[in-house]
């Protein structure tokens, strides 16, 4: 069933003065569902056919709404795909969060998180030298959150260094840039179990020399 399918049917009442916040959550929900459908739509056609193929009359078809409405959202497949890939972003250092908080003892949490982001890097191997993630890491977007990403490990580092666990012979910022670029390489492990022995590597050069 398309989007414009889902549509209420019976007329829409008229009100005076301030909209309703139960209509005015409505109508903000249909539109993040819209958007992420466009999002999802493009991603599977440009899996599909390629990045060059793909037409914003194609996205708007597929994804039952019309031109116009697709381009209130976006004004072309570039702005699009960027749109995906921050989302993608975001759900990755949503999980890194979620990971963090569920574990207590700094060293443990430090060991948690970044198995938890190699193994990311190690099942997002199939779109890394994508001509699609060519473009979307071209993206502002992508600055920022490694940024983000950054900060967010060299503040756990920070914690298990004062918990004992961590050299304090180098900055936590030192650190942290070693060991995401360290990790990153989990891309390239044949298999997780590989992985996990990239991060008990990464994790003995960041452990207190004796």
């Amino acid at each position: 069933m398309s989007l414009s399918s889902q549509c209420v049917s019976h007329a829409v009442p008229v009100y005076i003065g301030t909209v309703p916040k139960l209509w005015s959550e409505t109508v903000e929900a249909h539109r993040h569902q819209v958007r992420h459908a466009i999002m999802d739509t493009t991603a599977d056609l440009v899996a599909e056919t390629g990045l060059r193929s793909v037409t914003m009359s194609e996205i708007a078809e597929k994804t039952g709404i019309g031109r116009a409405t697709l381009y209130k959202y976006f004004p072309d497949v570039e702005a699009i795909l960027f749109a995906w890939h921050q989302r993608h972003v975001h759900a990755h250092l949503q999980h890194l969060t979620e990971v963090r908080d569920q574990v207590k003892d700094p060293g443990e949490r430090l060991e948690k998180v970044l198995d938890a982001f190699a193994l990311h890097a190690y099942e997002s191997r199939a779109h890394r030298e994508s001509e699609l993630a060519r473009l979307v890491h071209r993206g502002e977007h992508v600055a920022a959150a490694q940024e983000h990403l950054t900060d967010f490990i060299e503040r756990l580092l920070a914690d298990a260094a004062r918990a004992g666990h961590i050299r304090n012979d180098m900055a936590p910022s030192e650190l942290a840039d070693y060991s995401i670029y360290a990790l990153t390489a989990a891309h390239t492990m044949p298999t997780k179990a590989a992985v996990h022995r990239l991060v008990a590597i990464t994790l003995d050069a960041l452990r207190p020399r004796s």
